[in-house]
Order: C-alpha cells, then sequence, then structure tokens
C-alpha cells in the first residue's frame, strides 16, 4: 500500500497529522455536542491523553484564518460530512500555559512576556479585521492585559467573535504551588493576583472558551474572579471523547497489517490481549461503568504499536521509557516527596488492594491539597485511579491497570530504597533464575532479608499487611511475572499470585505465595495452627481452574512464608 499513514507518536499538532499523512482517530463528531454545552467549558484528563491535538483540532476547525482549508483538513473527517454552523466563525486565541512560567524575570513578567508573544502573533493573524490605530497602540503596549483590553474594544465594536482555547491552563500555577509554596500561589489566584486578573478578563471578553488541564486545583480558586467554567470532566456523553476505544485500536491495528506495515501472521486479537492489561480500562464517568467501552491511554499504544512495527514483536518494556517525565511530574505536583502519614497511609492501601472506596470531589482549593480525603480525586484526575464501580452514593476508585500499579509500587519502592538501599541489578539476575530454572529460594530469602533490614518498616510495622506491600514492591522490579496481590483464585484471596508473562517470555515456573505474620511474642501453638491454615488455604487456592488457565504449562510452585516480628522464621514449598 502505498502512502501509508505514519504513526503520530509524540505528536500533538492537529494540523502537522492531517496534512503530512499521520494516522488520526476521529474526534469530530463531539463538536457538535460541545456546542450544545455552555459557552465557557473546563476539560480535565490524565497526561498522554490526546488533550493538545484534539485543541489543535477546534483551533483549525474554527479559526476563521484556517477557514479556506476546512475541506483539505476535515473532508474525510466525520465533520466534514456533517459541519456547524459555527464552523471558521471565530478569531482564536490558543494559549499553551505550560510555557508561561519559562524566563529569567519574575513569574509576573514572565508570564507577561509569554502571552504578549501569543497576542502579537493573535493580531499578526487578524490584522486585516483591526484599525491600524488600534494595531499601533496594540503593538506599543508591553502589557498583555492592555493588548487583550485592545483587542476586546474593537472586537466588540465590530461585532467579531473571539474563542479562547487554553492547553495546560493549571501548569503555570501548578508549577508555582509546587515550586514556591502555597503564599505565592494564594497572592496569584486571589484578591488583585495578576493571574487571577486575566482570567476576569476572559470573563466577558470570549463568545466561547474551551480549556483543559490535568486538575482542577486552579479551578477552585479562581472562581470568584472567573464562576462562569462549566466542568465536563466527568460528564458521560464525554466520556470517550479522548483516548482510544478498543474498536479504535482494532481499526488501527488492522489497517497497519493491511499495509503490510505489521507481520503478516501478526494476530491483532492477541495484540490487544496483550495492550489491554497495560493501557486500558479508564472510565471517567460512572453512568459510563455499563454504557461505554473502557478507553486506552492514547500515547502508549502508538507507542506498542511502533515499537511492534520496527521489531516484528512487542516491546520489551511494555511501559514506555518517555512517561518516566510525566510520573516525575505527577510525583511533584501531588507531592508524593511531602507525604504525611495520612497520604502515605491512603498510597499503601490502594497498593495493596488496588481500589478504594471513596466520593469524587470536583474542585478543590490548593489549601485542601494535603487533605487525605481529596488525595484519592487527586489521584483520579492523574489517572492513578480510574472509575470502576459504585457503591450506594459512593464511587470504588481502581488502579486502572498495570501500567499505573508499577508506579504505586515504584513509589514504595523509593521509599524502601532510601530507608536501605538494596542492589536491584542483583535481584533481577535471581529473578531469571525463578522464572526460568525454578530457583526460589535465594530470591525469597534475599527480600525478606531486607525486610528485615529496613529499619522504615520495623519502626512502624503494620503485621502482614505491610510486609505483603513490601514483598509486592520488590517484585515488581521483575519482568517475567506481572505481580498481582490480593488475586481471588477459587473462592479466597492469596497473598500474591506471580502470573507468567507468556506473552513475552518463555517463562517455566509460576508461584503463589501465601504470607503469614507472627507477634514476636506469640506462642508455639499459635505459629503451627497458622502455618497449618496457610498450608491448607495455598493448596486450595492451586485447584481453582482460574489458577491453571493463568499459568499455562508452566509449573506451579506453592510458598509459604511465615515471618516472627521482622525475622523470616519458616518458609516451604508445600
Amino acid at each position: 500500500m502505498e502512502n501509508v499513514k505514519r504513526i503520530p507518536y509524540g505528536v500533538s499538532n492537529f494540523v502537522e497529522v492531517v496534512e503530512q499523512n499521520q494516522y488520526y482517530v476521529d474526534k469530530t463528531m463531539y463538536l457538535p455536542l460541545l456546542e450544545r454545552q455552555p459557552d465557557s467549558l473546563f476539560f480535565i484528563r490524565p497526561r498522554r491523553f490526546g488533550k493538545s491535538i484534539f485543541l489543535g483540532m477546534l483551533w483549525a476547525y474554527y479559526d476563521v484564518a484556517q477557514k479556506d482549508k476546512f475541506q483539505k483538513r476535515f473532508g474525510n473527517l466525520w465533520i466534514g460530512s456533517h459541519p456547524t454552523p459555527n464552523q471558521g466563525k471565530y478569531q482564536v486565541l490558543f494559549f499553551d500555559f505550560s510555557r508561561a512560567s519559562v524566563g529569567m524575570g519574575t513569574l509576573e513578567e514572565n508570564f507577561n512576556s509569554y502571552c504578549c508573544i501569543v497576542l502579537n502573533n493573535f493580531m499578526s493573524t487578524y490584522s486585516d479585521y483591526y484599525s491600524e490605530k488600534l494595531q499601533s497602540n496594540f503593538y506599543e503596549s508591553k502589557s498583555a492585559a492592555n493588548k487583550l483590553n485592545l483587542i476586546n474594544s474593537e472586537a466588540k465594536q465590530k461585532g467579531y467573535l473571539l474563542y479562547l482555547i487554553i492547553d495546560e491552563y493549571d501548569n503555570f500555577t501548578n508549577v508555582v504551588l509546587n515550586e514556591q509554596g502555597e503564599k505565592i500561589y494564594h497572592d496569584l489566584t486571589h484578591a488583585s493576583g495578576f493571574y487571577r486578573d486575566y482570567f476576569k478578563l476572559y470573563k466577558g471578553m470570549f463568545e466561547r472558551i474551551f480549556m483543559t488541564g490535568v486538575s482542577p486545583v486552579t479551578l477552585d480558586d479562581l472562581t470568584s474572579g472567573f464562576n462562569i467554567g462549566w466542568n465536563i470532566s466527568t460528564h458521560y456523553q464525554f466520556n470517550m471523547m479522548l483516548g482510544f476505544s478498543e474498536d479504535d485500536v482494532r481499526t488501527m491495528l488492522q489497517y497497519y497489517k493491511d499495509a503490510g506495515q505489521l507481520p503478516g501472521n501478526a494476530d491483532i486479537e492477541a495484540m490487544i490481549a496483550e495492550m489491554k492489561p497495560w493501557y486500558d480500562n479508564y472510565c471517567f464517568a460512572k453512568e459510563s461503568l455499563d454504557r461505554d467501552p473502557k478507553m486506552f491511554n492514547c500515547d502508549m499504544v502508538l507507542y506498542y504499536l511502533r515499537n511492534y512495527m520496527d521489531l516484528g514483536r512487542s516491546p520489551e518494556q511494555m511501559i514506555d521509557p518517555n512517561t518516566r517525565t510525566d510520573y516525575n511530574k505527577m510525583k511533584k505536583l501531588i507531592q508524593l516527596d511531602r507525604l504525611d502519614g495520612d497520604r502515605k497511609g491512603v498510597l499503601r492501601r490502594i497498593t495493596d488492594e488496588g481500589q478504594l472506596v471513596t466520593t469524587l470531589v470536583t474542585t478543590f482549593p490548593a489549601s485542601e491539597i494535603a487533605n487525605p480525603e481529596i488525595f484519592p480525586s487527586l489521584l483520579f484526575y492523574y489517572g492513578m485511579l480510574t472509575i470502576s464501580a459504585t457503591r450506594g452514593n459512593y464511587l470504588v476508585l481502581s488502579i486502572p491497570n498495570n501500567n499505573v500499579r508499577k508506579q504505586y509500587y515504584e513509589f514504595m519502592l523509593e521509599e524502601y530504597q532510601s530507608n536501605r538501599y538494596i542492589n536491584l541489578n542483583d535481584l533481577g539476575l535471581m529473578f531469571y533464575d525463578m522464572a526460568y530454572d525454578g530457583h526460589w529460594r535465594e530470591t525469597f530469602e534475599f527480600i525478606a532479608h531486607a525486610y528485615k533490614e529496613n529499619s522504615s518498616v520495623r519502626s512502624a510495622i503494620e503485621g502482614e499487611r505491610n510486609l505483603q506491600g513490601f514483598f509486592t514492591a520488590y517484585l515488581s522490579v521483575n519482568a517475567y511475572y506481572l505481580i498481582a496481590p490480593e488475586v481471588e483464585l477459587n473462592h479466597g484471596f492469596c497473598d500474591l499470585f506471580l502470573m507468567p508473562d507468556l506473552l513475552r517470555y518463555e517463562v517455566a515456573h509460576s508461584y503463589i505465595v501465601e504470607l503469614k505474620y507472627l507477634s514476636s511474642k506469640a506462642p508455639e501453638s499459635k505459629a503451627e495452627s497458622q502455618w497449618q491454615e496457610a498450608v491448607e488455604q495455598i493448596k486450595q487456592y492451586a485447584v481453582g481452574p482460574k489458577v491453571r488457565q493463568m499459568i499455562q504449562h508452566t509449573r506451579l510452585h506453592l510458598i509459604v512464608m511465615q515471618f516472627r516480628g521482622c525475622e523470616l522464621e519458616r518458609m516451604e514449598e508445600i
């Protein structure tokens, strides 16, 4: 097939994608629905879900300066056959506030400088619409606020329609909040803070406003200055507006297979089955639980596909290494390095149980960011939790996939490693011996010794839960198993199930591990009865049909480990 569409991995420019023959998953059918909403909209999604390319599509569609290119850019998309009356009717002002904190000046100087650059480009684009006198005053002014007022005055007088699009509206203030503290942040967004004053200007100036970000923190602090925003982030109509559905992924894979870009024997259903546990399972509206498919992370799918086309197989690392930057940003923004005990407890509970039951807070001020009750909602907006069920008027928020689960494990691992460093390379070599040769004892003794040596664990011992969290964190370093704590196996929940990743490695051995914890003062009779109980439990888990399905041809090892305090007292294969 000639002119095969390129994969737009890392590309966020809509015009570049459609004009340079890159693959685009059509989202234009949402435009009429958005037009039926209130005029000022907020839409929050995690990173790498296609926000920027969607905003670029809005810009290209509504911009009067791009009106003549409608057929070229949209002719093959849904909206090409269903244009709305508003197509090409607006002068569009597009800000990306992730760029507004860069510079050598003060916060206000950097922000003003960035806005002036964008506004000058706006005036250059629409110069035919504005008088020479206004343009003279406009370019002489060094104040972005004054430039906005000048545009507003003549646009109102002449009846021009203005559309404001802001990407990462919360980035500027999140950076300030994290790096310069809550007082400076408060001064920015309250009273006569310059950032808040800009939003006051936007309020009466634009016919339509669309803003995206990754958290609703700033939104709440600005509402008194900008109180007309309609938050559609958790509305079911827009649940699938960003991200890829399974049908989107299947269509894309089939396209590249038909184009000869994938091996002829590539099994599309097997590829989807491999991706789903890692990239899928996002739901952003409780009403969508029973009506919509779960959503895939866009960039992760493109990363997988790019690697498959290059290598003829799936990537060695299922998690895109480039998302490491996102994880570090997320850690800073939700202040993982400054977590108090309560929020650490929330993280540990999520890591151990995979979910929690809570209410979703739709907006909150920065002063509440450290509130343990707010914390699960913040994790939801960052894509670290997703809606999986309801319980009365509460939501069940769960870890969406292995990609995110690895991030939780990594947080715990970093905490443990900061207290007592362990050579993870040595551990990785032990995992190889476990997976291919069945040599498990050295690995579990190594982790048990690390548990004993880790002072942070010993000083705040929480029994079996803490023990399980520690083992899960270190076992997660391996490449050959998907680590699943608390998996339901044959009418019970095993502590740890090391499910072999047989799609990617020819693993020969799999493991179920039962961890038992005794207080240091527990009598020997208690130790023996606990051991026998563990033996019966693990035998019961092993005979379940679900286990056979997951381990396939591998040899299953049943390991019981009993700890007394921080000491490994007994370990046997059953």
